[in-house]
């Protein structure tokens, strides 16, 4: 009996000597170490139009990709028009919103030259049709009631942001969608910045196939979802959303990224090398090249959002810091310390609070003080 005891103890200090020692797999695999990456965007519309060149990154790697300089980037139509692209930041080439838009029924090829040493390697993508898009017919928002409001204890709101649209023309099967959101960012107290407005774009991918149907025809399109957990619904709040008409490839490559992005982490997942774009190497017809180049018109939409919703978290809790009576400033004052509001001396003593979170002294930490173009007309 003792000799059974004493023989499940050790069994028991060898498997918890070996659960610790615990050490992290990395597999063997054979990767390419540094790919051309494309991120380019075509659209029927008078703005500035971006072609992002970096380089990927191995397996695991966590930092930021590489970005590429120093290239020449051109868009050529079937016509013969060449329009050349000018560098704004290292890897960022731009067109000039002034002069330049794609044209609704034309093909478009982007060529890249990229210099490494002594060598040039260039670089092509398909030529890409720029399909007509149907306008957004409308969005809109349902609010949602993630927890009622029972005994005192409050309710949770979040929201849900549908679109729907059609195509008369039955041409248009194969759409995508992005967004920016801008919402108002009010702190609680009477400093300078007080009011700011916050902007992020979107980063999930949105696309939808009508092809399996007579009718091209989407209703309920469910864009985003708000929670509680941001602040984006505290105020006011405003989406844009732009629609863009895809052909059936680029679909299936919006379609491989978008699972990517799902199962990502695995052993077994697809890798971002496995899925194929639309660039070649003129140089060298085995190179893999990542990214797309997306040709497309462009419709949007707005709404704004001015609504009560219950729940919505408040980052600015715990602003207080301290408070100081008198006339005393302590050394720490507009260096570490800020004023949230100054009493001044006919509530004598002259009282001022304090906090130590510049955030919540000044708004512009996560926006801008300049109400934007859009907002100016709304209200």
């Amino acid at each position: 009996m003792k000799k059974n005891i004493f023989r499940q103890f050790i069994l028991f200090i060898f498997f918890l000597l070996i659960s610790g020692c615990i050490v992290q797999f990395i597999p063997e695999i054979k990767e390419e170490q540094e790919l051309l990456v494309v991120e380019g965007l075509l659209t029927d519309q008078l703005t500035t139009n971006t072609i992002k060149l970096s380089k990927s990154l191995p397996l695991g790697q966590k930092s930021a990709a590489r970005p590429v300089n120093g290239c020449i980037v051109k868009i050529s139509d079937n016509l013969g028009n060449i329009y050349t692209l000018k560098e704004k930041v290292a890897g960022t080439y731009i067109t000039d919103s002034t002069i330049f838009k794609g044209i609704i029924g034309r093909f478009y090829t982007l060529k890249i030259s990229t210099n490494s040493g002594n060598n040039t390697f260039n670089y092509e993508s398909y030529p890409m049709e720029m399909k007509k898009v149907p306008p957004i017919d409308s969005i809109y928002y349902e609010k949602s009631v993630v927890k009622e409001d029972v005994a005192g204890w409050y309710g949770v709101d979040a929201c849900q942001i549908y679109l729907d649209t059609h195509d008369p023309e039955n041409s248009c099967k194969f759409y995508r969608w992005d967004y920016s959101e801008t919402w108002v960012h009010r702190l609680l107290f009477p400093v300078p910045n007080m009011i700011c407005w916050i902007s992020e774009n979107s980063e999930n991918i949105n696309i939808k196939s009508t092809a399996a149907f007579d009718e091209v025809r989407i209703n309920r399109y469910p864009v985003n979802y708000i929670t509680n957990y941001t602040d984006r619904l505290k105020w006011e709040y405003s989406i844009l959303v732009n629609q863009y008409s895809l052909n059936e490839d680029e679909y299936i490559y919006w379609e491989k990224v978008q699972n990517f992005t799902k199962q990502v982490g695995g052993l077994y997942d697809i890798i971002p090398a496995s899925i194929p774009g639309n660039i070649l190497s003129i140089n060298n017809p085995n190179e893999k090249v990542l990214g797309y180049f997306s040709v497309s018109a462009k419709s949007s939409r707005r709404i704004f959002i001015e609504d009560n919703f219950a729940g919505i978290i408040d980052r600015y809790t715990k602003c207080v810091t301290d408070t100081i009576y008198g006339d005393y400033d302590p050394p720490e004052l507009n260096v570490s310390l800020w004023t949230l509001i100054d009493h001044p001396a006919s509530f004598y003593p002259r009282t001022r609070v304090l906090t130590d979170n510049f955030g919540c002294y000044d708004c512009t930490t996560r926006g801008t003080n300049i109400k934007p173009d859009f907002w100016k007309d709304y209200k």
